[in-house]
């Protein structure tokens, strides 16, 4: 090994750790804030009750996917709405530190330029990975089936888990292009809305006008529908790559835009 190389080994270990550390100072602040994530599980699993109590005899419509329950349709829909909320916390995050000078402090430390980032997006996703297993759980629980089995259920997770990545690297990207929590915060209605202008809700072969032309080129639909066939149609390997592919490749644009522009924003400071 060359000097170089064994150089670079302590100082990934030192920004691994502290991106552990900063990863678990989100994740306490937001167990803290516990009462803010109410509404993420409670919210999605209410909606899917009345949904489910409502819409049943939707099922039985020409063309809907072959389900014994809406319950079991609707479970990727209310997975993707328990994650969108609070799916912008690693932005949010990043621009109150950056309003109350802790950022930086955090610069003048020996801290390196990519564990302010990561760490904060690893502690989202420990938190979406934890309310998205809650909701799997209750739907579970009340007679959902998940027809792909166990490996089925990780890339459900898995691709719940990649989407909040996402919007993460994008909440970051305003953060600093901003420093102002309320910037951030203003992207959730967008997100939000985004998830019932999709196949979430009802399948997209049975829309017609604007509004299917809308939710077929929505990102959300591209992950919902592999998803969906996970659950009701049993294991596939190209939906489980489909459901893992599309939120993966938009985090490394939306994850690069965020290093990038911390970079350049440093440098101009």
């Amino acid at each position: 090994m060359s000097g170089g190389a064994v150089a670079a080994v302590p100082g990934l270990r030192l920004a691994g750790a502290q991106t552990l550390e900063l990863a678990r100072r989100s994740v306490l602040t937001e167990w803290r804030q516990f009462g803010s994530l109410l509404p993420g599980i409670v919210f999605p699993l209410l909606l899917a009750a009345v949904y489910t109590h409502q819409f049943q005899r939707v099922i039985l419509m020409p063309g809907f996917p072959a389900v014994d329950s809406f319950l079991d349709f609707v479970l990727p829909a209310s997975l993707v709405q328990a994650v969108s909320f609070g799916a912008t916390e690693a932005g949010t995050e990043l621009a109150r530190d950056i309003e109350n000078g802790f950022f930086d402090r955090l610069r003048s430390s020996p801290c390196a330029r990519l564990p302010l980032l990561l760490g904060r997006l690893a502690g989202s996703l420990v938190v979406a990975a934890a309310k998205g297993a809650l909701i799997v759980a209750v739907f579970l629980a009340f007679g959902a089936e998940v027809a792909g089995g166990p490996a089925a259920i990780a890339v459900v997770l898995g691709s719940a888990v990649l989407l909040v990545l996402a919007i993460g690297g994008l909440g970051q990207v305003l953060a600093i292009r901003t420093g102002n929590q309320e910037a951030v915060n203003a992207t959730f209605p967008l997100i939000f809305t985004s998830v019932f202008v999709s196949s979430a809700f009802f399948p997209t072969a049975l829309m017609n006008g604007w509004f299917r032309v809308v939710a077929e080129a929505n990102p959300v639909t591209w992950i919902v529908d592999p998803v969906r066939r996970l659950v009701i149609e049993g294991w596939s390997g190209t939906d489980a790559l489909q459901a893992l592919g599309v939120p993966l490749a938009i985090s490394v644009v939306t994850v690069s835009v965020a290093v990038t522009t911390l970079n350049r924003w440093l440098g101009a400071r």
